[in-house]
């Protein structure tokens, strides 16, 4: 009872959670089935219902189920992706009652205590419920009763409505794994002759208490109602925006950085307030005519700081047509990232900040992927030894050899494409033509010789190893060039500075 009300919950169960999510946006008329490798073993992790009227179940080796089923269409398993598409499905739950919380890993729990009546009842409330969720093209089963491991049972395994205060009389004739047990206590009750929440009801506690641990007694007291159970609802993601409206338009450019300061300061000190800072910003500036246009800012890093954040914004705002005058602006930080408090170091602004703020200048010209850092990767072939990825979405890594001629060796700041030479001694020519060209040889430094990594597939390393020079010309030209003892030949893979 809760305030002389009884409490009723309802669960919602998708049995087919993972294979309904692909077959929304991708329909198939056939037996259908996603995979996933367990011990090197490929088996069955999820079916819609043609590929489980063909004979087919869970964990089923994908190799017998093909056997049965030779028109099986199959795809790879996305766990992380149903994850977060069950963690969107509470969004439109708060039509119904704003207490959703996710129960397990496919299905939704619902406190409705508060809200059934405005349905109707509990049944108009879930068959409202359940056709929602069959428009969207999903499998589901639900319980309603006056806990949450009643409602859980019914949907599990007695789709249906248990009425209040009669919740032993709903659940006496389900299995005992309705209780929410481990396998093997399910099977050890089974075995005892104990099959049905009834017989488990009116066995003694203590001996199955001794044998089974408290966990049997307290999932029966949960599913009775003896036991409270908390439910917790699914928490709302922050939602980082404020606006402005303006008693009179603007149209000015230092007029609408002014406002934009204001929206800054309030989005940034909320930002602050729960350790985050903003990676893409979005202003709107709504006219008078009711047009709007959006100055989108991609930051190089996570940041609250709203004096560097409005600086940046400049560029994108003098682009802006005020048309009759602006009345109202809006500002979101649609991507936030966590970002801890840190130490106060000196006045000046730290050089990594700098930095980031030159990237993000550059960034809302030519686009922040096109900014690009190269990182050190576990490899002593020269073409794997480093990564290209763009800077305003990695950290720069120690680790990169030492400029230095001795061991390891420097690499060369041009690295490209191995080109031929002519020659075919170990050393290199005194004079030598590359690129149409001619050298003369002034000083050398090598060999250095690098084998290949048997472990991968390269097809320009197949030839075996390579003996690397350092090559100085009096033209002025330093290049790296190998010697393949295996070929012969010579040929010049990279320049230095």
């Amino acid at each position: 009872m809760f305030d002389g009300i009884t409490r009723r919950i309802v669960s919602m169960w998708f049995p087919r959670l993972a294979s309904d999510r692909v077959l929304r946006t991708r329909p198939v008329d056939a037996p259908f089935a996603l995979t996933i490798t367990e011990q090197n073993t490929q088996r069955l992790y999820c079916l819609n219902a043609q590929a489980e009227a063909q004979g087919l179940h869970r964990a089923m080796s994908f190799a017998d189920a093909h056997a049965f089923c030779p028109d099986l269409l199959s795809a790879p398993a996305r766990p992380d992706q149903d994850a977060r598409f069950l963690a969107a499905l509470p969004r439109w739950a708060p039509h119904h009652c704003p207490w959703v919380g996710p129960e397990g890993a496919d299905g939704l729990v619902l406190a409705i205590t508060a809200a059934s009546h405005l349905w109707g009842g509990g049944a108009e409330l879930l068959g409202d419920r359940g056709a929602r969720a069959a428009a969207a093209g999903l499998s589901r089963r639900l319980g309603l009763g006056d806990t949450g491991g009643a409602a859980w049972a019914l949907a599990h395994y007695h789709e249906g409505i248990a009425p209040p205060g009669q919740g032993l009389c709903a659940l006496q004739s389900l299995p005992v794994a309705a209780l929410r047990l481990e396998g093997a206590q399910a099977t050890g009750l089974q075995r005892l002759g104990l099959r049905t929440i009834g017989d488990l009801a009116q066995s003694p506690r203590g001996p199955l208490a001794r044998r089974f641990g408290p966990e049997l007694m307290l999932r029966l007291d949960q599913a009775l109602g003896r036991t409270p159970e908390a439910i917790t609802p699914e928490r709302e993601p922050p939602h980082y925006a404020t606006r402005l409206t303006l008693p009179e338009p603007i149209g000015l450019s230092a007029d609408v950085m002014a406002g934009t300061g204001r929206l800054l300061k309030r989005l940034c000190d909320t930002l602050k307030a729960d350790e985050a800072g903003a990676r893409v910003l979005c202003l709107t500036l709504q006219r008078v005519d009711r047009a709007s246009q959006q100055v989108e800012l991609r930051l190089a890093s996570a940041m609250r700081d709203p004096a560097r954040i409005l600086a940046l914004f400049e560029r994108g705002i003098s682009t802006v047509d005020a048309g009759f005058g602006i009345d109202q602006m809006r500002l979101e930080a649609s991507v936030v990232e966590p970002l801890p408090a840190q130490q106060i170091g000196p006045k000046t602004q730290p050089a990594p900040d700098r930095l980031n703020d030159l990237i993000t200048r550059i960034g809302t010209r030519i686009g922040l992927e096109n900014i690009q850092r190269f990182l050190p990767a576990d490899s002593h072939i020269p073409e794997r030894s480093f990564l290209i990825a763009p800077a305003a979405y990695s950290q720069p890594k120690s680790g990169w050899p030492k400029s230095c001629w001795h061991a390891p060796r420097p690499r060369p700041l041009r690295l490209f494409p191995p080109e031929p030479i002519a020659g075919t001694t170990p050393r290199p020519a005194a004079r030598f033509r590359w690129r149409r060209m001619g050298f003369t040889l002034a000083r050398t430094t090598g060999p250095e010789r690098i084998a290949p990594e048997w472990w991968l597939e390269d097809d320009s390393w197949r030839s075996g190893v390579r003996d690397y020079w350092h090559v100085e010309t009096r033209e002025g030209r330093r290049l790296w060039m190998f010697y393949t003892p295996q070929t012969p030949g010579w040929f010049v893979q990279g320049e230095f500075a």
